[in-house]
């Protein structure tokens, strides 16, 4: 009885310390659950968890559900959150490179975007190092066009609008063409557009589609402005925790979750557009006049970015040009 009870007390034993073994995160994203970029992040989740038997698992919490976008990188930072998906332009206040794919027209498609982010990435791994952050990877949103009631045809016609800024950029240009900012992250923006708040604002065909929108506004000017990134990043003290098998298979995943969504977003933006066009918007590129206009805007935004930047901004956009 004794050998019996001993046996059954060394297999408790055994199973409490497996689920002891089993670690969870928790990963707030800013985007709704269809979106691409959260539909790569819970692949990245599966990925994982398949890879390691389950002794890690991720929960993705979408929409901003758990942290608000801007509230997200902060929790890593501070352990509230182990991983989190932050898009980079949000923290240019916090240090101007993270706001390197935000300038217009200096990268204006994916092809132009992934090497500006070859150059870009070194730099954030080290900046975010020093936070005790790691970097795991970062995927590009389609190209950035503008929202309106009407076609643009100078910036002149965007003098006055109420426009939907989302980071530092985009309220920039506003102040530049005479419209009115008003700073409304992804998972408000269908309520501002819904109540008359903004009129107007500059984002992807990716956002236009999630917040639907063309239940309040009518035209997209496909202006490929620029492509902002989202990145993935993990709190360091909690990824040096896991044992090295499942350390690798994080990076693995993260490779494979990076390749798989620039590959998808490039995919996904002519069906935004679509979509668009399917419901009822007009889908226009901006006359030659309007886009002149905007290319001079975006050698404003690049020269005052350098200046913010420094030496660190002048590196990147130096071996981006290469």
């Amino acid at each position: 009885m004794k050998v019996v009870r001993s046996v059954a007390a060394l297999l408790l034993a055994g199973a409490a310390l497996a689920v002891s073994a089993q670690t969870k995160w928790d990963l707030p994203a800013g985007y709704p659950a269809g979106n691409p970029h959260t539909q790569n992040l819970n692949q990245f989740a599966a990925d994982i968890a398949k890879a390691t038997g389950g002794k890690l698992t991720i929960t993705v919490h979408p929409g901003g559900a758990l942290f608000k976008a801007q509230e997200i990188k902060r929790a890593v930072q501070s352990g509230q959150a182990q991983i989190g998906e932050v898009l980079m332009s949000l923290l240019v206040n916090e240090n101007a490179v993270f706001g390197a794919d935000s300038i217009p027209f200096v990268a204006t498609g994916f092809d132009a975007a992934f090497k500006l982010w070859q150059a870009q990435k070194p730099i954030t791994e080290k900046i975010l190092a020093g936070q005790g952050i790691k970097l795991l990877y970062a995927v590009a949103w389609p190209p950035q066009g503008i929202y309106s009631k009407k076609m643009l045809n100078s910036t002149a016609d965007m003098n006055g609008l109420k426009w939907r800024a989302y980071n530092a950029a985009t309220t920039r240009i506003a102040q530049l063409v005479g419209a009115q900012p008003l700073t409304i992250q992804a998972a408000e923006l269908s309520q501002a557009l819904a109540t008359g708040v903004v009129d107007s604002f500059m984002t992807s065909g990716a956002t236009g589609v999630d917040s639907k929108v063309w239940e309040s506004l009518t035209h997209f000017a496909s202006a490929d402005a620029w492509l902002p990134k989202n990145m993935v990043i993990v709190n360091q003290k909690e990824f040096d925790k896991l044992d090295k098998a499942t350390q690798n298979a994080v990076l693995a995943a993260a490779k494979d979750a990076e390749e798989r969504g620039w590959k998808r977003m490039r995919e996904y933006t002519a069906e935004t557009l679509n979509t668009l066009r399917a419901n009822k918007m007009t889908v226009y590129e901006p006359n030659a006049q309007f886009k002149a206009e905007l290319t001079k805007i975006g050698d404003t935004m690049l020269e005052e970015w350098l200046k913010s930047a420094g030496a660190d901004g002048q590196t990147i956009i130096t071996n981006f040009r290469k």
